[in-house]
């Protein structure tokens, strides 16, 4: 049969375009979706890169790196090269996310869902963007630092969701496991997002501001914040702990448990390290890992609940969760 022509006055989009020549594997989708969840990570670690080489201030001016140069010029050193390069890092993210939006649209059958996860990607994308300009002309404000920090976490929640999707299909999602159990894994999410807000304040209110210039820090003592942050990551830790335990007592799906049983081990290295640098005076390069670590927690709460329910498939060609074809990456 030969496809009936387009409609008179009617107008493709490219998006529309690519995908009517266009249809990439399932592999391909998932594949697409986790390069942007890979780069929404990136760009925290090399951010944090950013600030702690104190390099924030290394293109003093927003879009601009100087007011006369788009680009670092020589005469700002190293500094300004690390900065700029991390400014071009965000292009590549652009360019993940674009790529998972390409594929979720030109998807067969079209999963509406995934492209609208990927837009709403790319909007946090430009928003993260915008405030990185404010933060970088109110000199480096520590409250801009933590809403930076925090609209960056909201980017890798999305982009872990979109990965997940897309191992499911468009259904309406369904419990495996007893309300109860749902319930914990809400308590778990909430008081994982306290420890990261209490992360962003032991951040604001320590020594490495991002410049070795005079920066507005909070107002608070780095010691107590730091305590509270540690009692809020034991929180989380027996919460962890209980949920994996209660996942075997219910008897729930394997790949639930294993998941579970992943954020525990996240979250003792994590400690592990927390602990190390507060006691060596925060050498810089475990307070970088120590923000990877950050990231993989958040990624690893939201795998643990997400498996909680399932999207069976409806019809061919859209994976059911679970699927060993796209188990791997």
């Amino acid at each position: 049969m030969h496809k009936a022509p387009p409609t008179i006055g009617a107008v493709l989009t490219p998006l529309a375009y690519i995908a009517s020549r266009w249809t990439p594997s399932p592999r391909t989708v998932r594949r697409a979706a986790f390069a942007a969840l890979l780069m929404s990570v990136a760009i925290v670690v090399t951010g944090g890169a950013v600030r702690l080489t104190g390099s924030g201030l290394g293109c003093d001016t927003w879009p601009k790196c100087t007011d006369d140069s788009l680009i670092a010029t020589p005469a700002q050193g190293f500094h300004g090269a690390i900065e700029f390069g991390n400014r071009m890092l965000t292009y590549v993210l652009c360019a993940a996310v674009g790529w998972a939006i390409i594929a979720a649209r030109s998807a067969k059958p079209w999963r509406r869902s995934l492209t609208r996860l990927g837009w709403l990607q790319f909007a946090l994308v430009m928003g993260n963007a915008v405030l990185g300009g404010i933060t970088v002309m109110t000199g480096l404000n520590p409250y801009s630092v933590a809403g930076h920090f925090l609209l960056a976490t909201s980017l890798i929640t999305v982009t872990t969701v979109t990965w997940q999707r897309t191992a499911e299909g468009d259904t309406a999602p369904r419990p495996r496991v007893p309300a109860p159990v749902r319930k914990l894994s809400w308590a778990l999410i909430a008081t994982t997002l306290v420890l990261i807000a209490a992360g962003t304040v032991v951040t604001g209110s320590g020594p490495h501001a991002g410049d070795s210039s005079d920066i507005h820090r909070m107002p608070f003592d780095w010691a107590t914040t730091a305590h509270v942050h540690a009692v809020a990551a034991w929180v989380v830790c027996a919460l962890a702990l209980a949920m994996w335990l209660v996942l075997r007592v219910v008897d729930a799906p394997a790949d639930t448990r294993a998941r579970a049983r992943d954020l525990l081990v996240v979250l003792l290295a994590q400690g592990a390290i927390g602990y190390v640098q507060f006691f060596t005076d925060l050498p810089e390069v475990l307070v970088g890992v120590h923000m990877l670590g950050s990231c993989l927690v958040w990624i690893s709460v939201l795998r643990v609940a997400l498996s909680l329910r399932e999207r069976p498939a409806a019809q061919a060609g859209v994976p059911a969760q679970g699927d060993p074809q796209l188990s791997a990456v």
